[in-house]
């Protein structure tokens, strides 16, 4: 099994064409961003093919929940990404009210013939392990986008007491969202922070659980974006607003760390 590690282009600087550009120097397979608006499709599409890079994009969904999915989902689709990462429905509806949205969103994968996988968010329908577990076992086609830093954040632990739906969320996982959360928030300064190696380890066992059960499944290929956000989930100085780290360093760090430790 392959494992593929695609740039993120939140927070980064410049035109696309200087973001993809530095993306394939770097060596990364492919970058994950949202659909470019439809002006700008074609160039969007000619660049990544220009630079060789594969593409994950990136779907929000918003008021009439499954419209806006079904509509962005199809839209995405037209640029032939190798799996489409959705934020899906939201924590505030009822059960029947995320199921009647699953069941739609099952339906237009199905129509679209694009792999999707559902974010594990805050806000979202999959911001806790308990609400992940119930629909993963009423919908057993669901798979889902790993990001684990959400639910250490919302449960305000190491998620301990939460080991059988993690097996489950683990199982259904086939992308990763390589961030790392502690339980007060979600994302640590640096991964490489001495005073954050308790964090750094149980991630990195979580993402090898993943790995092994994407191996054991057969996939040609595992996917991994490190995703560390800008000011807003970066800490910053008080008063002045500066980042305490450089975002594409910390990026590249998780990165590297992960390829020398699972790439072979």
């Amino acid at each position: 099994m392959r494992l593929l590690f695609y740039k993120t282009l939140w927070g980064m600087e410049g035109r696309l064409a200087e973001q993809t550009t530095r993306a394939a120097e770097a060596g990364y397979d492919g970058i994950e961003a949202p659909a470019p608006e439809p002006g700008l499709a074609e160039a969007f599409s000619a660049l990544l093919e220009a630079r060789g890079l594969g593409y994950i994009a990136q779907i929000f969904t918003s008021g009439d929940h499954a419209a806006s999915f079904s509509e962005q989902a199809a839209y995405a689709a037209g640029f032939k990404p190798a799996l489409i990462v959705s934020h899906s429905a939201r924590d505030s509806m009822t059960e029947a009210e995320q199921d009647r949205f699953f069941e739609a969103a099952l339906e237009t994968e199905s129509r679209i013939g694009v792999p999707i996988a559902h974010e594990t968010h805050r806000q979202r329908a999959m911001f806790t392990p308990w609400t992940t577990a119930r629909l993963l076992r009423k919908f057993p086609e669901l798979r889902i986008t790993a990001d684990f830093s959400h639910w250490m954040n919302v449960c305000e632990s190491h998620l301990e007491d939460q080991e059988e739906h993690l097996a489950l969320a683990i199982e259904r996982a086939v992308h990763i969202h390589g961030r790392i959360g502690y339980p007060e928030g979600p994302q640590v300064p640096h991964p490489a922070a001495p005073e954050y190696r308790t964090e750094l380890a149980i991630y990195l066992g979580w993402w090898e659980r993943i790995l092994e059960a994407r191996r054991k499944s057969g996939a040609a290929q595992a996917t991994f974006t490190a995703e560390f956000g800008p000011p807003g989930y970066m800490h910053t100085l008080p008063f002045t607003n500066a980042p305490v780290a450089d975002l594409w360093e910390v990026n590249q760090w998780m990165t590297d760390c992960v390829r020398e430790r699972f790439a072979k």
